[in-house]
């Protein structure tokens, strides 16, 4: 019986790394059972309640010192990722903290293990240092695409030492419930399953903040017109983060709304599982948010990415896709004719990426593997 802290963006509600926690667990405990061995987790959260609940699992706070030092000391080891954990574009604590975490950890005395973590942006030189540091110390890393291999490879990591891997969430099962999801404006099953007669295609959106001027969802917003004034279509807004992304696609909404194009939201399911299978009713998923794509991956539902970030430009080039628009510049009649060829022609978007969908499928779980073999030697 081996005890595992993990360390991520957990307890937010954020969907994308939510599913994230739940894949790391579901794979862990697989790999586990496989070897005839238990794993107890430990998540630190920041909230430790609403995750024991979620998950089953035991919890505590993330930024609680002592409590974090006290589940370390008991542990086997510590498990840092997945998800964009190093990077300074959200903020300068960000990296500071999962380092601190990993550095506490082999205070301790206990291996650090990376799971399928995106790097960077990193802009500030004076982080670098400290990442190949700890990095190089950690008893295995792995890394969710190739460019987040280039960057440790020139801050000083070993190239052996890192190991690419897809994104945890490609390997996340939808679960073991059935039928519609609850609660209002449920979607029919409309997506990759074969689409309900006489009944328009739901054409799944993410959106979330990100210009302060708005100009980006503005063009977007232009862009699902474009798309609803050709072809006819159900478009469903998925938020990710519950709040946040929920306010977002309201914006987007009211803008569609005075062009007299119909839309509505989803839940913000707490359960990633739950806005797996929302993905899965989609015929396509017009999406921001990382996650959304890697959900619609995960689904093998047709996507289209909306670029704020290099981690959605690294995710698509694993599908030998680029994106149909940036924040700084959309075309709304491009996008819109993007999403007519796939919607008219679904089949020929699942042949082209079926292979590789199942490749990264197979692969996502190979880092739980890796530390479940480590910590038994």
């Amino acid at each position: 019986m081996y005890r595992l802290v993990l360390s991520g963006y957990y307890g937010f509600r954020n969907s994308g790394d939510e599913a994230v926690l739940k894949s790391i667990l579901t794979a862990l405990e697989e790999a586990a059972t496989a070897v005839g061995v238990t794993v107890i987790p430990i998540v630190l959260s920041g909230d430790p309640e609403w995750t024991k609940r979620q998950y089953g699992v035991e919890a505590v706070h993330r930024t609680k010192l002592g409590e974090v030092r006290k589940a370390l000391k008991n542990s086997d080891g510590l498990i840092s990722g997945g998800g964009s954990l190093l990077q300074d574009a959200t903020g300068l604590g960000s990296i500071p903290y999962y380092l601190g975490i990993m550095a506490l950890a082999r205070w301790c005395g206990k291996p650090t293990f990376v799971y399928a973590q995106g790097i960077g942006p990193v802009h500030r030189k004076i982080f670098q240092p400290f990442i190949a540091r700890v990095f190089k110390k950690a008893a295995y890393v792995s890394v969710r695409d190739e460019e987040s291999a280039m960057l440790l490879r020139r801050y000083g990591v070993p190239p052996g030492h890192i190991e690419v891997v897809p994104d945890p969430v490609m390997g996340l099962p939808e679960g073991d419930q059935v039928g519609g999801t609850e609660g209002e404006g449920e979607a029919a099953p409309v997506g990759a399953a074969g689409a309900v007669q006489d009944t328009p295609p739901v054409v799944g959106v993410s959106v979330r903040f990100w210009r302060s001027d708005r100009a980006d969802l503005d063009r977007a917003a232009a862009a699902l017109e474009a798309l609803a004034g050709r072809y006819a279509v159900r478009l469903r807004f998925l938020p990710f983060h519950q709040g946040a992304d929920e306010d977002a696609s309201r914006y987007v909404m009211e803008r569609l709304a005075g062009s007299g194009v119909s839309a509505e939201l989803a839940p913000a399911h707490d359960d990633p599982q739950l806005m797996l299978r929302e993905v899965g009713r989609c015929a396509l998923l017009i999406g921001m948010r990382l996650h959304s794509l890697i959900y619609a991956a995960n689904q093998e539902v047709p996507l289209l990415g909306l670029s704020y970030d290099p981690k959605i430009d690294q995710f698509l080039h694993r599908l030998d896709q680029r994106a149909v628009g940036t924040t700084e510049s959309l075309d709304p009649e491009f996008l819109a004719q993007q999403a007519i060829e796939i919607l008219s022609n679904p089949e020929q978007w699942q042949q082209s990426c079926g292979a590789t969908i199942q490749r990264l499928k197979q692969e996502a779980t190979r880092p739980s593997q890796q530390i479940i073999a480590h910590i038994r030697t």
